[in-house]
């Protein structure tokens, strides 16, 4: 395949002006390239999170947002860290805690004195959420009203502080995670805000066989903490490129009601009180065309759709109660819708 992906010019931003300016077509192997060195630089700190890798740069590629859930020490945090180092991107991270204040994410206004002696006035202060990949840390622990102070930057990129809206990069994207044993002082995030994720991604314990390399890799000096800060595997356009290219994806019309049959499907099983919305069938086609770009085709497959539905739907329906008394999951539901619903051969 030598044909170049069309590229699709996004828009700028003050913050990220050239990841936002036109992007020139890439090749299919330069693409392969590009994404093959954004790994590399990923895993040499993050061993044994291959698949989470992925999952991660799907929800970049595809301009969505990733609710990663895990234990806590599996490599959350350091894996968005690097993930934006290999990416060139502005890293920002906010520690959720039940006294945060939506201000606190968001910016506020200082009121300042003139220079020279002029009337006073108010200057805005960017909060921590005016950066390219945003780590909301434990999202889960902040009240109601601090998560929801997410709720228009990630749907709409932008906030309104003071009743002026001040936009995002074109980069801006949010990594948020929570622990799945630890409910004590938490805040369960409402429907409404968990649908704005793309992906919500498992990050479980790595293998036997990662947990001993990471232990080499520590014997022999290693500590991601005081690591030498490695060159971006990326420029801006660059970025910019790989997304126009993932927006280029094709998906045939038997691809697309596939996607369309599961999401259905979710709504009628009588293991869920609570199925798929429009908006989880637009979720899985993007992130469909974002999974085929990183597999090196511009085309999507059904598996590509198979693959990452469970990642884009098990946020979005909820277990009838009977179920989960019984220990089961969303996962082991939608494994059996995903068993019942034909693909396309």
């Amino acid at each position: 395949m030598t044909e170049p992906f069309a590229a699709v010019p996004t828009s700028a931003s003050t913050a990220t002006a050239a990841a936002g300016g036109d992007a020139a077509p890439l090749s299919a192997a330069q693409i392969a390239e590009a994404l093959d060195r954004v790994r590399a630089a990923v895993t040499r700190s993050v061993v044994g999170q291959d698949a989470v890798i992925d999952e991660a740069l799907v929800a970049f590629l595809a301009r969505g947002h990733a609710l990663l859930e895990g234990v806590p020490g599996t490599a959350k945090t350091l894996l968005v860290r690097t993930l934006a180092g290999a990416l060139g991107a502005r890293f920002g991270r906010i520690q959720f805690t039940p006294d945060l204040m939506p201000s606190d994410v968001t910016g506020v206004s200082v009121l300042r004195e003139r220079e020279g002696g002029g009337a006073r006035g108010f200057e805005f202060h960017a909060g921590p959420v005016f950066t390219d990949l945003l780590l909301a840390d434990e999202i889960n622990r902040a009240p109601a009203k601090t998560q929801a102070a997410l709720l228009e930057a990630m749907q709409e990129r932008q906030v309104t502080v003071d009743g002026t809206p001040r936009t995002l990069g074109p980069l801006f994207t949010v990594f948020a995670t929570q622990n799945p044993v630890e409910y004590e002082g938490t805040y369960p995030l409402p429907e409404a805000q968990l649908d704005r994720f793309l992906l919500k991604i498992r990050v479980a314990y790595p293998s036997a066989e990662a947990e001993l390399e990471m232990l080499a890799r520590y014997s022999a000096g290693f500590d991601p903490d005081r690591a030498a800060v490695s060159p971006p595997a990326l420029d801006a356009s660059s970025l910019a490129a790989l997304r126009s290219a993932a927006d280029a994806v094709r998906v045939a019309p038997e691809v697309r009601e596939y996607v369309a049959a599961i999401v259905r499907a979710t709504r009628d099983d009588p293991g869920l009180t609570l199925g798929g919305s429009p908006r989880a069938s637009v979720a899985l086609f993007r992130a469909a065309r974002a999974a085929a770009l990183l597999a090196g085709r511009d085309f999507a497959t059904p598996d590509d759709v198979k693959d990452l539905a469970p990642a884009v739907l098990r946020h979005r329906v909820v277990i009838a109660p009977e179920l989960e008394v019984e220990g089961r999951t969303a996962d082991d539901v939608l494994q059996s819708v995903l068993t019942r619903v034909r693909a396309p051969q």
